[in-house]
């Protein structure tokens, strides 16, 4: 019996939108969080405690994107045609925040608070625009004769809008614990104090997202309520709701932990994610399989990334060993 390429990439490829979401979602964080500390000090060492990895974090957005190309071209096509306005809100946002990031640290003092709105609104917008893709896409592309068949708005939808608001929570949540764990003082009680409420907005928007969905696809439905599914997957949202609990409780006194703890809750949301739309690469019914490039193709392109992806999570790991630890107030960014 032969590999199946098909599904070896479509986990890789899965992993390293997860690493993304995971990675650039607290330095996406950072920056959502800036209105809620006025000291210029602090938002010195805010931008300092992820200077030397936030662009790094963005090879797993490029690697997600090259992967599918290579992989999964007819998704590719069809995903980028359906929710290019979204993506290219994204691509601003990320550019402004990074323009900001590099201007704001060369800036004189009175310029400076200019460049302090353009990261929070850089941030803002790159969040709510993956929220409204990762929205869009589950809600479906209308497709015709192997091609995008819908309209330049149809990724414009109340859910796509509460999924861009529900990320953006989830974004600020991932931030203030990164800086609990990287901070000291009165920046670090700030970031205590803002993230018992920004738990129980993410409990609130996860649970209207797993009502609404299966209300919504009959598919989604059938797989996580009928039965054996119901009792074999009954654990993910026990799970998720004790990792909850526990994050709420080590707000309080904990460093690591509830940074930890909020890694733990992104990553088994997106594991629900992934059980609700598996196999499909398009929603709602076209698969991994019915979208792949030739074997042949995938398995040349699986040579490679099984070299460069070991070499992008040791550099991405050396990162952030060389820059463990609390960021002082001489570790500003400059």
């Amino acid at each position: 019996m032969g590999v199946d390429t098909a599904v070896i990439w479509a986990v890789i490829i899965l992993i390293g939108i997860m690493l993304y979401v995971i990675a650039d979602g607290f330095d996406l964080g950072v920056g959502l969080l800036f209105p809620f500390v006025s000291s210029d000090d602090d938002r010195d060492r805010m931008m300092a405690s992820v200077a030397p990895i936030w662009d790094g974090n963005e090879t797993w957005l490029v690697m997600g994107g090259a992967a599918l190309m290579a992989a999964f071209p007819l998704a590719y096509a069809v995903v980028l045609s359906a929710l290019y306005l979204p993506i290219v809100f994204m691509l601003i946002g990320l550019i402004l925040r990074g323009v900001a990031f590099e201007a704001r640290a060369k800036s004189s003092d009175k310029s400076r608070h200019l460049w302090d709105k353009a990261f929070f609104g850089g941030s803002l917008l790159a969040s709510l625009s993956q929220g409204v893709i990762l929205g869009a896409y589950m809600s479906g592309i209308e497709m015709a004769n192997g091609q995008f068949a819908g309209g330049a708005w149809d990724w414009f939808s109340p859910f796509a809008l509460f999924c861009g608001v529900a990320l953006t929570a989830a974004y600020a949540l991932l931030g203030s614990t990164w800086l609990i764990m990287k901070t000291d003082d009165i920046l670090q009680n700030i970031m205590r104090r803002l993230t018992k409420p920004l738990v129980w907005m993410l409990l609130l928007f996860m649970l209207v997202i797993s009502v609404w969905t299966p209300l919504a696809h009959e598919a989604i439905a059938e797989r996580w309520f009928s039965t054996p599914n119901l009792f074999w997957l009954a654990p993910l949202p026990i799970l998720t709701l004790v990792a909850c609990v526990l994050l709420l409780r080590s707000v309080a006194h904990g460093e690591s932990a509830p940074f930890v703890m909020t890694l733990l809750v992104m990553m088994l949301g997106f594991l629900g994610l992934g059980i609700s739309l598996w196999p499909n690469v398009i929603p709602p019914s076209v698969s991994i399989w019915e979208a792949s490039s030739p074997a042949s193709s995938q398995g040349f392109a699986l040579v490679g990334a099984l070299v460069t992806i070991p070499i992008i999570l040791m550099y991405s790991a050396w990162s952030y060993y060389v820059f463990r630890g609390k960021v002082s107030a001489e570790d500003a960014y400059h």
